[in-house]
């Protein structure tokens, strides 16, 4: 399959580690990297260059790798988009539109969002054409309260949804593009204990190294404020199990739990709202995190090998 990659690489490292899952993940063609902005001031990165600071983080963790410079990594808008009818312009932008649009490939093709939806929202806005052409996979949005309760002291919007309000409202308002969505309550499902990180990723060469080296940076600035005990989410790995992690026949996310809904309306306050008339999307509710897991630790290992 093919993928184009869009996530907060300066942001929470969960998404530093989903990249390097899928850039050992022999069964997809990363078509391209995005970087993606943050909500204005986050704490993570408060600049005004944060896509094109994740973009940086992107390459850093290729060289890293050592993965040939063949895959383009391209900076989003470093902006949300300004309402939900006004497109931002960004050659990430483009280029969704130029590979949606190729008719020389039969491989399907997804685009994985770990942060907000800016640039597929505009994409999407600029050539409706391409819905589709492409399925997107979200990690993002809030419970569904018919299938699950949110946490405690919940952020109301969720995380993701709250990066861009108006790009959440063109995806699921105004465009007919697929959606499988993993909501709060399923990338949360998605806990690396600490003992995991230093027995099975810290060891592996200077891959692990560098991962590992920027979850404890983080971790370390976090004590300061919070306790967060000795587990850490990695809530942007579905990207991987949902994709790379298919079902080799009857192709599927076969060993991960599904409903469908349909597709909410959200408001301009990013909550959703009952729509009878919404198209129906997958929304995850149970995460296969063993083979997840498991399917990183191995090819982290080989990859050192």
């Amino acid at each position: 399959m093919r993928v184009i990659v869009d996530n907060d690489f300066s942001g929470d490292p969960d998404g530093l580690f989903q990249l390097a899952h899928l850039l050992l993940s022999p069964s997809v063609d990363i078509r391209a990297i995005i970087g993606s902005h943050l909500k204005v001031g986050d704490g993570f990165d408060n600049s005004k260059t944060q896509a094109d600071n994740a973009a940086k983080k992107a390459r850093e963790l290729l060289q890293v790798m050592g993965i040939p410079d063949n895959i383009p990594v391209l900076a989003g808008s470093n902006t949300a988009m300004p309402n939900d009818s006004t497109p931002v312009k960004s050659a990430a932008v483009e280029f969704i539109i130029k590979e949606a649009s190729r008719t020389d490939t039969r491989l399907p093709l997804y685009i994985l969002c770990g942060a907000g939806l800016t640039e597929i929202a505009s994409a999407l806005l600029t050539s409706p054409q391409i819905s589709n052409k492409l399925t997107l996979v979200w990690i993002g949005g809030s419970e569904y309260s018919d299938l699950a309760l949110p946490p405690p002291n919940y952020s109301n919007p969720e995380y993701n949804l709250n990066i861009d309000i108006p790009a959440a409202r063109v995806v699921f308002n105004r465009s007919a593009i697929p959606i499988w969505q993993v909501p709060r309550n399923a990338y949360r499902q998605a806990v690396l204990p600490y003992s995991q990180l230093l027995l099975r990723v810290k060891p592996q060469g200077k891959t692990g190294s560098y991962l590992t080296g920027v979850l404890e940076g983080l971790m370390t600035r976090i004590q300061r404020f919070v306790n967060i005990g000795e587990t850490y989410i990695m809530g942007d790995s579905p990207l991987v199990l949902l994709t790379a992690l298919q079902s080799s026949f009857e192709a599927d996310p076969s060993s991960s739990d599904y409903v469908i809904k349909s597709a909410p309306s959200i408001n301009p306050q990013g909550a959703y709202e009952y729509n009878h008339t919404g198209r129906p999307i997958r929304v995850y509710t149970r995460l296969d995190i063993n083979l997840m897991f498991a399917d990183f630790f191995a090819k982290l290992e080989l990859w050192n090998k």
